[in-house]
């Protein structure tokens, strides 16, 4: 049974991708703001998209909402990137806690607009990191803004001193979710940049992975086959060659393809 449904979805697969006459999905990423110097992704990201057979195009910050709007007119999926520390008075309502490292407050606004907008519009959208925080932090939940000062009784370092490319701690992931279908396991190795993370999940969304000190290392839309984050950095091993989270970025191209073979029908 489990065969056949294989089957099926590789050949709907199939026929929404020849529906586009062949075209790759184009998958934006989210950028950084760079004090208003520069917009770029790290290329740890277009590497994976590309790795996946989708076409990468980076997402500038901007203040107007119609450009953004045209931009998700033109993507048939999204990233959102790793970076900064959230500002927790103005996205969740908390005062800054002393551990709270640097804030961009023109892209939290870009990017909290965008994900809004994106799942908003019915686009596959996938979250690292501070992505993944931010997926969150859009539709009502909250973080830890410090790990190490605000979590009692953790003892995985969640900063870890190894190169981006190695696994340094475990996560445990729920059977049957996004992240399990997605790369076959049911626990798994992740390198780890952060000392901030998901607290309060927001209504809608689930925990589908934790590391073993209970930390949230992943979160999907009840319901949904194409909006969920991850905590760690699956694009830097795809990126190096690496292909156990794969499968991470060939579901997004995939949800993508259906994406815009639906939208081409409308």
């Amino acid at each position: 049974m489990k065969k056949l449904v294989s089957l099926f979805l590789l050949l709907f697969i199939s026929l929404a991708i020849l529906a586009q006459g062949g075209r790759k999905p184009v998958i934006g990423i989210s950028s950084t703001w760079g004090e208003g110097s520069s917009t770029q992704a790290p290329i740890t990201y277009v590497n994976s998209v590309i790795r996946a057979g989708g076409v990468p195009l980076v997402l500038p910050v901007t203040e107007d909402p119609e450009l953004l709007a045209a931009m998700l007119e033109r993507v048939d999926a999204v990233i959102m990137t790793g970076g900064e520390d959230i500002d927790p008075l103005k996205w969740f309502g908390e005062e800054p806690h002393p551990a709270l490292g640097e804030v961009a407050p023109k892209r939290d606004a870009f990017d909290i607009a965008l994900i809004r907008m994106a799942v908003g519009k019915g686009l596959p959208l996938l979250g690292i990191c501070r992505g993944h925080q931010l997926l969150n932090v859009a539709f009502g939940g909250s973080l830890w803004q410090d790990i190490p000062s605000q979590v009692k009784g953790t003892f995985v370092k969640h900063s870890q001193k190894a190169p981006g490319w190695y696994g340094t701690h475990s996560v445990i992931i729920e059977k049957g979710s996004l992240l399990n279908k997605q790369i076959g396991l049911d626990s798994v190795a992740v390198n780890t940049f952060h000392h901030q993370a998901v607290k309060d999940v927001a209504p809608g969304f689930k925990v589908t992975a934790r590391s073993k000190d209970g930390i949230v290392e992943a979160i999907e839309k009840t319901g949904s086959s194409k909006v969920f984050g991850v905590q760690f950095h699956p694009e830097v091993f795809t990126s190096n060659g690496y292909d156990t989270f794969l499968g991470i970025f060939r579901n997004l191209v995939s949800e993508a393809s259906i994406y815009a073979a639906s939208r081409k029908k409308e």
